[in-house]
């Protein structure tokens, strides 16, 4: 092993591959190049689903097939497809598992086009006393806990809606590292002057752009059913309703509850080639509520040289 392999950090892609050589990561269907992100891969559901009663957690020495003799509603067969309901909750096996050495552990989240449609998806493990998270060494199978909040989605055998990245030790930075970045590549700019407490904030843009009015968009409470894998096919305007400046209150947006909403950030974000990035889900400093659902940035996110420049979350 090189030194390079040695450090600690989050796996990227190259090193994703080996572990898929070395057969840490398995899959019932080969692992295709479209599931292979710059420092994560994506997971695909199985054909196995269940309506469960509740969300859960398997917790020390309890299988989440355990879990499911109690908690399940009833299976559902993914195989030509399946409808998930809005408001239900549902266990999916997925088609990847891992055998890991003691040295990988592994975190989840969904992916940016799952976060986008209001679908609550999380991963759960054998033993799991934590979601999103896989534990040093873990071996066995993997389940997603999907939860669609907003629209009702079409999903079948194949359809990916999380991505995983491998982690190898400590891959956070400290708050003078990350500041020490900054001032190397520019991690944020376009806000105010960052402040640099375990992680860097990101604030909402509310003034549009100079070619249109919208500054952001809500979703439609009864709308229609969306399949997961067909991008790009439903009209935005039954789904959506445009925020305008004509929305705003003294200045500000009000955020109903339960209500989903989609904001662009008023920083534009980069992240350098060798690092990535995660954005935090809930932080009681700015709100009691979720903030968003996808929250990797890949590394090279938002550098010019990529051709991904003023880039926004």
């Amino acid at each position: 092993m090189t030194d390079d392999r040695m450090k600690n950090g989050i796996l990227p892609v190259q090193q994703i591959r080996d572990e898929i050589t070395a057969g840490h990561i398995i899959s019932s269907m080969p692992v295709t190049e479209a599931q292979l992100q710059p420092a994560s891969m994506d997971l695909r559901l199985g054909t196995r689903g269940w309506r469960v009663r509740s969300s859960f957690l398997p917790g020390h020495g309890t299988s989440v097939a355990q879990k499911l003799d109690k908690f399940a509603m009833h299976q559902i067969d993914l195989t030509d497809g399946a409808v998930l309901e809005r408001g239900c909750v549902y266990i999916v096996e997925l088609q990847e598992s891992l055998s890991l050495p003691d040295t990988l552990a592994a975190m989840a989240n969904p992916k940016s086009s799952t976060g986008r449609l209001d679908v609550f998806t999380r991963l759960i493990t054998d033993g799991a006393a934590e979601f999103e998270a896989v534990a040093y060494g873990y071996e066995g199978s993997l389940y997603a806990e999907i939860s669609p909040r907003t629209f009702s989605v079409l999903v079948r055998a194949g359809s990916c809606l999380s991505q995983l990245r491998l982690r190898r030790g400590p891959a956070s930075m400290s708050d003078a590292a990350m500041e020490a970045l900054h001032q190397d590549v520019g991690l944020i700019r376009g806000g105010d002057a960052p402040d640099f407490r375990d992680g860097v904030a990101l604030s909402v843009n509310l003034t549009p752009p100079p070619d249109s009015n919208i500054i952001g968009w809500r979703a439609r409470k009864h709308a229609g059913l969306i399949d997961i894998d067909a991008p790009k096919s439903c009209e935005v305007d039954a789904y959506w309703e445009r925020l305008t400046r004509a929305d705003l209150v003294a200045g500000g947006l009000v955020l109903n509850p339960d209500e989903f909403y989609i904001l662009a950030s008023r920083e534009f974000v980069t992240v350098p080639r060798d690092h990535a990035a995660e954005m935090r889900a809930y932080d009681t400093r700015v709100g009691e509520f979720r903030a968003h659902y996808a929250g990797f940035f890949d590394p090279g996110f938002g550098m010019p040289e990529m051709g991904a420049g003023s880039t926004r979350a």
